[in-house]
């Protein structure tokens, strides 16, 4: 059975200014590095993971390499982003913060069940801060969203026009 999120990792241009905005910015301590020299597979690489804790114990983590192409583009919402959960009064300091320090932000946004504000980290990936609002565990309850019924209405309605 899975028990939680031990990790999301992504790749990183570099790793300081990922530190600099994961760790001084957002307040999430670099809490460890790995130095991959070797792949598992005998590959020579120079890799480096770093790794950022959240208070549940959880990590975000990065990879610096420049053995492997990777394109850095600027990420729309839907295409990748990395949403984090704050209390309320986060999201005001904290979006007044982006702003202060030039960093692209954006919100307010009321999305229903929880509120948003977005940055825009080093490697072009859109970071959401979000807090949870009074309804957001019904929102998120699969017995009284219909979850798997909009689910299927949509995939039924995609194929039908395939």
């Amino acid at each position: 059975m899975i028990r939680k999120l031990h990790h999301a990792a992504y790749r990183c241009r570099d790793s300081e200014l990922t530190r600099r905005f994961y760790e001084d910015f957002l307040g999430l301590p670099l809490s460890g590095t790995l130095e991959i020299s070797k792949t598992k597979s005998g590959r020579a690489t120079e890799t480096l993971h770093t790794f950022y804790r959240l208070d549940d114990g959880s990590f975000i983590a990065f990879f610096e390499t420049s053995d492997l192409p990777f394109e850095f583009k600027q990420q729309h919402d839907y295409d990748l982003h990395i949403a984090l959960e704050v209390e309320r009064p986060v999201i005001d300091a904290m979006l007044a913060k982006g702003r202060a320090a030039g960093i692209e932000t954006r919100g307010v946004v009321q999305h229903g069940f929880i509120e948003s504000i977005y940055f825009r980290d080093p490697n072009g990936y859109v970071v959401e801060l979000c807090a949870k609002t009074p309804g957001h565990d019904r929102a998120m309850d699969p017995a009284h969203n219909g979850a798997r019924e909009k689910l299927q209405r949509w995939t039924a309605a995609r194929r039908a026009t395939d």
